[in-house]
């Protein structure tokens, strides 16, 4: 079994401390750079821990020709409460055009993407942000279901130009297991 766990943060904005809303964990290859995001750095458990982790890495390598992942953040939703808030992947040590292969098990949940705001075209740029997200057809906003066994890729400017997000649903559901495969510059 996966060590998954419940990260305590505290935000640099008046000292606030609260939960990371899903549990997570990190894989990656001996020898990489710690990675750190909100001041925690987690524990890099290896490969050889969990052989079929390293087992779905390689499909998604020969899924994905070219990509050469050597780390993981697996992020698991216990239910409709667990979710990421909107986020890029931009940490230096991914490089200036990261490629992240994101792989869905369990409950199928909406992932949403949406320009940044630096980013945003010059005609929604003139509106007020919350009259823009409540708009289903904005063009700056894209939403996907993402179903069991499907695989979504993120590369090129998607982290430097785009935000993404797993939001809370109104309705129960079952466990999501997402397994984000990346990689880390030496």
């Amino acid at each position: 079994m996966v060590p998954c766990s419940r990260v305590l943060f505290v935000l640099n904005v008046n000292g606030l401390v609260f939960l990371q809303p899903r549990d997570s964990c990190y894989v990656a290859a001996e020898g990489l750079p710690a990675i750190s995001y909100n001041g925690h750095s987690p524990r890099a458990y290896s490969w050889d821990d969990f052989p079929p982790l390293k087992d779905i890495l390689d499909a998604v390598h020969k899924a994905l020709p070219g990509s050469r992942f050597n780390s993981l953040v697996l992020n698991r939703y216990d239910g409709n409460n667990d979710y990421v808030s909107w986020h890029s992947d931009d940490e230096v040590l991914y490089g200036p055009t990261p490629e992240i292969a994101s792989v869905t098990f369990g409950c199928e949940r909406e992932f949403l993407l949406k320009k940044k705001p630096s980013k945003m075209s010059p005609a929604s740029g003139d509106e007020p942000k919350s009259k823009r997200l409540r708009k289903s057809h904005d063009p700056d906003q894209h939403s996907f279901v993402l179903k069991h066994g499907s695989l979504l890729v993120m590369k090129g400017y998607t982290q430097r130009d785009w935000l993404h997000s797993v939001p809370k649903r109104a309705k129960p559901m079952s466990i999501r297991i997402n397994l984000t495969f990346r990689c880390v510059l030496r």
